[in-house]
């Protein structure tokens, strides 16, 4: 082998995803790519042009400038190029040109197919993007059949276990046992021909008949629950988990519109989830203390590793997290009105940030807010409230939601106020926008009613939706603040790593990566009136609208999953290890594939920050 196949041999072993092909196919490329060189301010491959090559720069630079004429990137060494159009329609998208002398192996097109349709490694690291495709780069993300996360993708109609079993309202309380006992099941639909008028279970006949003493002739119209708590049939069996537990129920008749369809019962559940992590929840609703909640909340960390090793979406786990936070803060509640009393008026719970998103990862601080009616006096009702409040804060920070560093919590009086106030809020921020004060109070805009009355919290949410989305220079402002956070990528496709500190050399996974993300959504639902919280179902309805493009949304919106789940992975081997989960990644931790597809995930959002600036005519960058 001469010197210069020695060389050029080396440099592609080093080099992926050169160093995934075998031995013999490295050495024989090596011998057979050719080396060019390009002086400063040489164009290499112009817009419209026809291209044959793949370009492997050697030493020196390019920069990669659009269609608009805008610079997309520099290119250093290592980075390749030309594969786009070779993938594509042989024709160059975006201009490349040297800005310093420049060397580069070339690949023809015969060789790039040959090597590119042998190897998946080759294909899998080359791929060219589109909506869709980041979402299934995880490490060849395996099929979520694992009861831990099975709840989440399988409908309740799959795991009822038989025909319907319904008597009518007229027969006696012993037909309906000896139906029961005759089909072998603990509960029974009461229809009045097809329409749905209750249910009867084995608890009724004990608690309703034998404990009293009634006689076994009285009519199951006279014991049935009526207007029992339905299930769309189209909903999860993790949906009728949830139910179950919040309410304190065994039996949920599954509809489609009007007409009853089936029965779920906690036995199907056991019986297909026996040892599904969901049931924290129900344990959780069990609790009759700070301690014992707490206890449960212990679990969270182990359930997020859990979680993670069975392949899990990013996105199903921020919703379990998420429910469990929830239920964590409904319970907690329920106890405060069980120390203090029936609360003297109506209130809201309401919970902002991630929770409130339902993209929880591990225990966070907690963001959280009173709105009470407008009949509080405070006089009246203020002790009440007060103590409700801190009761319920200092259960959270128990249960490791730690205090609010700034003090966002229902326990500070300036965020437990009546619904008028509120009003007065959202008025202020959105009639008179100032950076700094909309930088703190943004997660204002991510409200989410946990506990209370929901018609009050339905009037704030109508009210902030209608304001909001008729205040062009309230989106300037929030467009402008949506930008402060950018992904840490140099024009290098580089890293961009944390300096100095604790977290020195790392990538800040939250605030350079999801956090722009959730900015970019919060400012599309604002300005088009799209209710939803949740970062990807605020991206949808964007796309839905109008207002983002199909490939803008789904790169998003894949670009969130991706870096959310490196993210899960990276706080779920610290778990492992034990130590305290965060969000500081060394590039290190990550295999080669994980960095590649991390900085097309970059790439896509500052793409669509720059579309956000150019639309609100905010200056993006410095």
């Amino acid at each position: 082998m001469d010197e210069r196949t020695t060389a050029a041999r080396a440099y592609l072993s080093a080099h992926h995803p050169f160093d995934q092909l075998p031995a013999e196919v490295l050495s024989s490329l090596a011998s057979s790519v050719e080396q060019r060189r390009f002086k400063s301010n040489v164009p290499i491959l112009e817009i419209g042009s026809p291209n044959d090559t793949l370009y492997l720069i050697h030493t020196g630079a390019v920069e990669v400038i659009g269609p608009d004429g805008a610079l997309i990137a520099k290119l250093g060494e290592g980075d390749l190029f030309g594969h786009q159009s070779l993938l594509g329609n042989g024709i160059s998208e975006d201009s490349f040109r040297a800005i310093e002398d420049t060397g580069c192996y070339c690949l023809k097109e015969h060789q790039f197919r040959d090597i590119y349709e042998t190897y998946p490694q080759f294909q899998f690291f080359l791929a060219p993007l589109a909506p869709g495709e980041l979402r299934g780069t995880t490490e060849d993300r395996q099929a979520l059949d694992s009861d831990s996360v099975s709840l989440l993708t399988i409908s309740s109609s799959d795991i009822v276990s038989r025909d319907l079993v319904a008597i009518p309202p007229t027969a006696t309380v012993r037909e309906a046992a000896e139906l029961m006992t005759r089909e072998g099941v603990s509960s029974l639909l009461v229809m009045d021909g097809k329409h749905l008028q209750g249910i009867v279970t084995d608890r009724d006949l004990r608690s309703r008949i034998l404990a009293k003493g009634m006689s076994g002739d009285c009519r199951v119209r006279d014991i049935m629950t009526t207007d029992p708590i339905r299930l769309d049939v189209n909903r999860l069996a993790y949906d009728a988990l949830l139910m179950m537990a919040r309410s304190d129920i065994h039996h949920v008749p599954l509809m489609d519109g009007d007409t009853v369809v089936g029965m779920i019962t906690d036995t199907d559940l056991v019986r297909r989830f026996s040892t599904s992590p969901m049931y924290i929840i129900g344990e959780i609703y069990q609790c009759d203390d700070i301690d014992s909640l707490a206890k449960v909340s212990e679990r969270l960390p182990q359930l997020l590793v859990t979680l993670v090793s069975a392949n899990a979406s990013a996105r199903n786990i921020g919703r379990v997290i998420s429910d469990i936070g929830e239920a964590i803060n409904s319970r907690t509640l329920e106890l405060a009105e069980q120390h203090l009393g029936a609360p003297p008026i109506s209130y809201a719970w309401l919970t902002g940030g991630s929770l409130a998103r339902k993209e929880q990862t591990a225990h966070s601080d907690q963001d959280n807010a009173l709105l009470l009616s407008n009949e509080y006096d405070e006089a009246q009702h203020g002790t009440y409230f007060e103590s409700l409040a801190r009761f319920v804060c200092d259960g959270l920070n128990a249960c490791g939601y730690v205090y609010c560093p700034g003090e966002v919590m229902a326990a500070n009086p300036t965020w437990r106020q009546p619904l008028r106030v509120w009003k007065t809020y959202f008025d202020k921020w959105v009639e008179q926008p100032e950076p700094k004060a909309l930088m703190h109070t943004c997660i204002f805009f991510d409200l989410y009613r946990i506990y209370g009355h929901n018609e009050l919290f339905e009037e704030l949410q109508r009210y902030l939706v209608d304001k909001a989305r008729s205040n062009k220079l309230f989106h300037a402002y929030m467009a402008s603040n949506a930008l402060q956070f950018q992904p840490p990528l140099g024009f290098f496709r580089n890293f961009v790593l944390v300096k100095d500190g604790e977290h020195d050399h790392t990538l800040d996974l939250k605030l350079s990566g999801v956090v722009p993300i959730t900015n970019i959504a919060r400012v599309y639902a604002l300005a088009n009136g799209i209710v939803p919280i949740n970062t990807q179902d605020r991206l949808e309805g964007a796309e839905e609208m109008g207002a983002l493009s199909h490939s803008g949304a789904g790169n998003l919106i894949d670009a969130f999953e991706f870096i959310s789940t490196i993210r899960l992975r990276h706080q779920a081997r610290q778990i492992r290890d034990g130590t305290e989960p965060n969000n500081f990644a060394p590039p290190g931790e990550l295999s080669q594939i994980e960095r590649k597809h991390l900085k097309d995930a970059f790439a896509a959002v500052r793409t669509i920050q720059s579309a956000l600036a150019q639309r609100y005519q905010t200056a993006v960058f410095g």
